[in-house]
């Protein structure tokens, strides 16, 4: 077992969810895939992954039974409380929804909408791509200028005031978000080597009981 700060990323049966908990535990966390609401109410932070389409990943949220779980502790971690941090499409269902499935209903922790990417380029980015970051942001503490991450998505949030990093694509895309200990990432942390996983070791440290 792992001895640091226990985090549960919801495990709703949609991807590949192991990827991002092997990540988080060799920055340190003792981070289980679960969908167990006592181990998911005595963690410490959240993480809320997503590969794929918008619909189906809130469809398995709801079918796992953990849509409210997962909007309550959005809530609570933008209200200042226990930190959350949503990846890829796990950014994107913070939203109010998806111009890819426009007849679900995102979380609507963060107003906005998620829209196709234009620009006259490639869709979707399956890329590396450079941050402009926004300074003093703790989850990017300790990256390079214009660090690089890896994207795999056609859709991207409005930019709007939670928008802490964006990206170029033909267009400005929206990188990254937060509102108080709630933050999501377009990228995949997981993916993108050691650039990547500072960002985990970040959310970590933000943790009680993480360093």
């Amino acid at each position: 077992m792992i001895d640091g700060p226990p985090v549960a990323v919801l495990d709703y049966g949609i991807g590949n969810l192991r990827s991002a908990q092997k990540a988080l535990q060799r920055m340190g966390a003792d981070a289980a895939l679960t969908a167990d609401r006592d181990r998911i109410d005595e963690a410490a932070g959240i993480v809320l992954p997503g590969v794929g389409a918008f619909g189906r990943c809130l469809a398995a949220l709801d079918a796992s039974g953990l849509t409210d779980t997962a909007r309550e502790a959005a809530l609570d971690a933008a209200a200042g409380g226990r930190p959350f941090l949503g990846i890829c499409v796990g950014m994107q269902m913070l939203f109010d929804g998806s111009d890819e499935s426009s007849d679900s209903q995102g979380l609507g922790v963060i107003e906005g909408w998620v829209r196709r990417i234009t620009g006259g380029v490639k869709c979707p980015q399956m890329q590396w791509n450079r941050l402009d970051i926004t300074d003093g942001e703790a989850l990017f503490a300790g990256l390079p200028e214009g660090a690089w991450m890896y994207f795999v998505h056609g859709y991207a949030a409005e930019i709007g005031p939670a928008t802490v990093a964006t990206c170029e694509y033909g267009t400005p895309l929206c990188a990254a978000v937060r509102r108080g200990n709630l933050w999501g990432v377009q990228f995949h942390p997981e993916k993108s080597g050691r650039t990547g996983l500072k960002v985990l070791g970040n959310f970590v440290k933000s943790l009680p009981g993480g360093s």
